[in-house]
């Protein structure tokens, strides 16, 4: 039996009884190892189902899968923990959306690039990712620093709900733009030039439905894992000094590694638009789920629910964009645009690091 089949049930197998305990320093461990385990099965499994339904419905597939379990990890650790992670969701969401458009980026653009001097990709397609990222992280993360209906960066009830609907329509209309309108500004450029897999067989239905089967479970497991490393993520934030909201930024580093590895395989083989389409489909889904999940998750939570960022975000936010549409405008880049990216990132980590 293949590793990326035992996998993903091992995984679970440590995840049950580890689960809302606390662990000596073996079991964390031990945890840790399965967590490592079940991203490299649901990379395998990602990539599968991929090329059984072919671009760029196997980058949403993973984006989607892993999201919407990471919203879940959010919601059950904001309503556990309650005031302590008033600003979690915050703190996550913004964390994934600088992984996925600077460190994503940054790497598969910086390595496709070493690989094949330049990378090639659909600006028409890239563009409106981050268009659409913009818009929804300034409607929903940047707007409640400057409201004033309620004290604090928070959003007033309405206020929410208006973020919530806006996030739901502009995500779902980039998904009918992605898989069905204009499908096309998606697809890699020269698929297949440097990439023997993509002249295999398809699976058989059979597999892919196992695949699936199997993608899911790996996820849950990955979420689960680190949400059961989580004290231990916070023991370490403490250790080092760190800004508790620093802890938003280890979950959302773990839950981004199926996508990470994913968009770096990729580019390596010369497929850049698919690494695109999965950072830029992650930060996407990350906002676009997640706070309408956060909006419904409220009614019944009775702390504050901060959502606006502080300057330092919003510059940091501000100068991805504007490197993101340099990088986009035209259709080719070179190490030099994946440095640039990899510089913001570096930066926004050393931030959330050193305030």
């Amino acid at each position: 039996m293949r590793a990326s089949t035992v996998a993903p049930f091992a995984a679970t197998a440590v995840l049950v009884p580890a689960w809302g305990r606390e662990l000596p320093g073996w079991a964390v461990a031990v945890a840790a190892v399965a967590l490592v385990a079940a991203v490299l099965a649901a990379v395998h499994h990602a990539e599968v189902v991929a090329h059984r339904v072919g671009e760029p419905y196997g980058s949403l597939v993973l984006a989607v899968a892993v999201t919407v379990i990471e919203v879940a990890l959010i919601v059950s650790l904001v309503v556990s923990k309650g005031d302590e992670t008033s600003s979690l969701a915050r703190d996550t969401v913004f964390a994934a959306v600088m992984i996925a458009c600077n460190g994503i980026v940054g790497i598969c653009l910086l390595l496709g690039a070493l690989r094949h001097r330049t990378v090639s990709f659909n600006p028409e397609g890239s563009t409106a990712a981050l268009s659409a990222i913009a818009v929804l992280a300034t409607l929903s993360l940047v707007l409640p620093t400057f409201t004033t209906s309620e004290p604090g960066p928070v959003f007033s009830a309405s206020q929410l709900a208006f973020a919530a609907a806006a996030a739901l329509v502009v995500y779902g209309v980039y998904v009918f733009v992605q898989t069905v309108r204009h499908r096309d500004y998606f697809l890699p450029v020269g698929e297949g030039a440097h990439d023997d897999e993509a002249h295999a067989a398809p699976p058989t239905n059979r597999q892919t439905a196992a695949s699936v089967g199997l993608l899911l479970v790996s996820l849950v497991a990955v979420v689960g894992l680190a949400k059961v490393e989580s004290p231990a993520i916070e023991d370490g934030v403490a250790a080092l000094n760190a800004p508790a909201a620093f802890v938003g930024v280890v979950i959302a580093l773990l839950v981004l590694l199926p996508e990470t590895l994913a968009a770096v395989r990729a580019a390596r083989l010369d497929r850049v638009q698919t690494s695109l389409n999965l950072a830029y489909g992650s930060a996407l889904a990350s906002i676009g789920l997640t706070i309408p999940a956060i909006a419904v998750a409220s009614i019944w939570l009775s702390g504050p629910l901060v959502l606006g960022l502080g300057p330092t975000q919003i510059v940091l936010l501000a100068l991805t964009v504007a490197v993101g549409i340099l990088t986009l405008v035209n259709h080719r880049a070179t190490v030099m645009q994946g440095t640039a990216h990899l510089a913001v990132f570096a930066g926004f980590m050393f931030t959330a690091l050193v305030p």
